[in-house]
């Protein structure tokens, strides 16, 4: 029998790969062609600045991350405005003691719930939009879904249907990211290439932050506008119980879906051409990733705001623990944003003075910020050294 024999770059890059950490489908039933060949040398299994890492034991950095986010999230609990110790405050919230139990119970807890929440969206989104565009800058916000909630939002708040019930700020929130979705879907169509899809989002994030822009200029009660501006720079002050029965089962679901694309994920590290030799539909990879982030991004920041660089940092700072395996990313992506997000929401809480607390979002942009430009100058002196 004539058998084709394997393109040399795909061989190489699966035999190099550690073992149990990088394990891809198998074909089913026709090698990658030249061409295919040609586009695993041409994009690297890691697609960050500078040279692509190598693997490291993934265990201990889990482990670390979780008693690093418990720990935290202990310290949310009880860090507050109210000088009352973690005794008093179990004790309390134990008997049924009115203020103790409504400060832990709830102020408290829904405050740390949605934080773990949400960080470990971000940060999962993140690395998920990162391993479907190959583009070590994708993010949720790259193809617009939150900035459709964001619009939703600011909408709800400009007419003022989120003042009619208590949820409908939330569901507004929802109902823009859906509309954000739908639409990147009809500009980028069914078949459409990565470039089409990025295009597609920024062309949609554009128009949503043009609208905001348009109702903060059309806004003359200048409660509402600050009511905007305040919503818009994040913060997950004054949530409720019902903020967190809302919003959960949604992130829930939505990571839930992301993390089943982890195998899918690591074929396509390998360029489309190669994927698609490996049984992936690409078309219902991307509508399962948009689908996931839909649920997950729009349920976040529905009830958070806007809050920036989670789902960039985060998968930056696993991505060496990683290895390159977008499957070992993702749940590192997540333990990561909700340690940082819980990180950030207590030093929010710690810089307080007097008169207004200081937003989430403002701070994680003032860390992320600062964090990229390093980046960036750490691959440019890479660069220059080689």
């Amino acid at each position: 029998m004539n058998m084709q024999k394997p393109a040399p770059a795909l061989t190489h890059a699966v035999d190099s790969a550690p073992m149990g950490s990088f394990a891809l489908p198998r074909p089913r039933a026709s090698r990658p062609s030249p061409g295919a060949a040609a586009e695993v040398n041409a994009e690297p299994l890691v697609h960050s600045f500078g040279e692509a890492p190598a693997a490291r034991p993934t265990w201990p950095v889990l482990l670390i991350l979780f008693l690093a986010m418990l720990a935290l999230a202990a310290g949310s609990l009880f860090v507050g405005y109210v000088d009352m110790g973690p005794a008093r405050l179990l004790q309390g919230a134990w008997t049924g003691d009115l203020v103790p139990s409504r400060i832990l119970v709830d102020i408290r807890l829904p405050r740390t719930v949605l934080c773990l929440a949400v960080g470990a969206t971000l940060g999962l989104t993140g690395a998920a939009m990162q391993g479907l565009l190959r583009n070590p800058l994708a993010e949720p916000g790259l193809l617009g879904i939150s900035s459709g909630a964001a619009l939703g939002a600011v909408a709800a708040l400009y007419t003022g249907v989120a003042n009619a019930f208590y949820l409908a700020l939330p569901l507004a929130g929802f109902a823009g990211t859906a509309a954000a979705c739908v639409f990147v879907f009809l500009l980028a169509g069914h078949h459409s290439s990565r470039t089409t899809l990025i295009l597609g989002g920024v062309a949609v994030s554009a128009l949503c932050g043009a609208l905001i822009s348009l109702i903060l200029n059309w806004s003359t009660n200048p409660m509402a506008m600050s009511e905007i501006v305040f919503w818009m720079m994040g913060s997950l002050a004054d949530r409720s119980n019902n903020d967190v029965i809302l919003a959960l089962p949604f992130m829930l679901a939505g990571c839930a879906l992301l993390l089943t694309c982890g195998t899918a994920l690591q074929a396509l590290a390998l360029g489309e051409e190669t994927a698609h030799s490996m049984g992936i539909d690409l078309r219902q990879l991307r509508i399962k990733i948009m689908i996931g982030c839909a649920l997950a991004v729009g349920a976040a920041v529905s009830v958070s705001g806007s809050i920036g660089f989670i789902g960039l940092v985060a998968p930056h700072l696993m991505r060496r623990t990683a290895g390159g395996d977008p499957a070992r990313l993702l749940p590192l992506s997540a333990l990561a944003g909700a340690t940082l997000l819980l990180l950030a929401d207590l030093g929010v809480r710690l810089l307080y003075n007097s008169g207004q607390e200081l937003k989430l979002g403002v701070l994680t942009s003032l860390v992320g910020a600062p964090f990229f430009i390093a980046l960036i100058l750490r691959s440019r002196k890479n660069a220059h050294d080689q």
